[in-house]
């Protein structure tokens, strides 16, 4: 079987090394051409066949943010568009994999769709949020839709969708493995974090223009609070170059450690997180946290108008437990002094750390447990 599978994100990147490692154990002689980042690459490199895993674009060159700065690599974007029906053209696979990434994805479904080919959607598009004229062609282009939160079940069914299917969130698969894989590492950690300076893990992005924002005000909490070690999450695709802009040098309870979340989240006593899959990561890792998001003043105001008053949460994980677990601070309230109120919230208020340890429980409760990539993965072999 021949595979085209399409991530323009850190999180799809993440998701579609597990799917390809599930698909490639199922079919190790399939051949995948794919859009990805370090952790799919990583995955073909690793497999018994690396012949037959290529990949064709990296998401450092896909990762556009926002309305306007969407508009302004148009001229990229659409450079990327032609050149990906032309190598799908070129290869001529069995099935198209399509992983979020929705504003290129679609439009590449209906091409696809068009030509004859089979296409699968894993995590669905946002569009019970925004977006919602969406639905019709995306019944029309897709075999199948595999959703990751329980709670698009009802829109699925209320929108007479029956390609779609729940298969689980895939972030239960990769924090599951982690800690299997780190069982003695974590437990030390765990140690650490009562007999020494307690970790602040700082989840600021994984794009640039999302870093531009959220760094600056987390590197000033870093400043106010010198009893604590604040530890940025920081990627290495970014480069450390960007990073070292916004963090003075003489600042000495503050480090960037590269590639390694998981790792800063398992030792970690609290966290700042930029709103995104990083949220659903920490609540996980059963680490109070506050989010936080800001963006582009007309990318917001054009967002609040098409989205309405019908989203009431942009955090995973306040959205999936349909509640406000975690603070979100969103673009003017995303500030200094309310940052440093809600950080002693979850750091010094030990009644509020015990009501989000017991909520992340209940949301693990919901979440139905691991499992979303290797049932993907069947339906896709299917």
């Amino acid at each position: 079987m021949k595979y085209y599978i399409i991530s323009g994100e850190a999180s799809g990147d993440l998701h579609g090394a597990n799917l390809m490692r599930a698909l490639l154990q199922r079919q190790p002689d399939a051949q995948i051409r794919f859009w990805g980042g370090d952790r799919m690459a990583e995955v073909a490199a690793s497999s018994a066949f690396p012949a037959n895993t290529v990949q064709v674009r990296h998401i450092r060159d896909l990762a556009f943010m926002g309305i306007i700065e969407v508009l302004s690599h148009l001229r990229e974007i659409l450079g990327n568009i032609k050149f990906c029906k032309n190598d799908i053209t070129a290869f001529h696979p069995d099935v198209m994999v399509f992983i979020d990434y929705p504003g290129f994805n679609l439009k590449i479904a209906k091409y696809t769709h068009s030509k004859g080919i089979r296409n699968i959607y894993y995590i669905s598009p946002q569009i019970w949020a925004w977006k919602k004229g969406r639905i019709r062609p995306m019944r029309r282009d897709l075999d199948k839709l595999c959703y990751i939160l329980p709670s698009e079940r009802r829109f699925y069914a209320d929108n007479n969708f029956p390609q779609a299917v729940y298969v689980g969130h895939p972030l239960l698969d990769e924090v599951e493995r982690y800690k299997n894989e780190n069982v003695a590492y974590i437990a030390d950690n765990k140690q650490s974090i009562s007999q020494s300076s307690k970790i602040i893990a700082l989840l600021p992005g994984s794009r640039k223009q999302e870093l531009s924002r959220m760094l600056p005000l987390m590197v000033h909490l870093a400043q106010r609070h010198p009893e604590y070690h604040f530890v940025i999450a920081a990627m290495s695709l970014i480069g450390s170059d960007f990073y070292k802009k916004y963090i003075p040098a003489d600042l000495s309870n503050l480090e960037m450690r590269f590639d390694c979340t998981y790792q800063i989240l398992s030792s970690s006593f609290a966290a700042v997180v930029c709103s995104g899959t990083a949220t659903l990561e920490t609540a996980l890792f059963r680490v109070p946290q506050v989010v936080c998001y800001q963006c582009n003043r007309i990318s917001a105001l054009i967002a609040r108008i098409l989205i309405g008053r019908s989203i009431k949460y942009i955090s995973l994980v306040n959205l999936i437990a349909d509640r406000p677990v975690v603070t979100e601070l969103i673009q003017s309230h995303f500030n200094d002094n309310v940052l440093d109120s809600q950080f002693l919230s979850i750091t010094e208020d030990a009644s509020n750390r015990q009501r989000i340890f017991d909520e992340y429980a209940r949301l693990i409760e919901i979440l139905e447990g691991p499992g979303a990539s290797e049932r993907t993965a069947k339906i896709i072999c299917q």
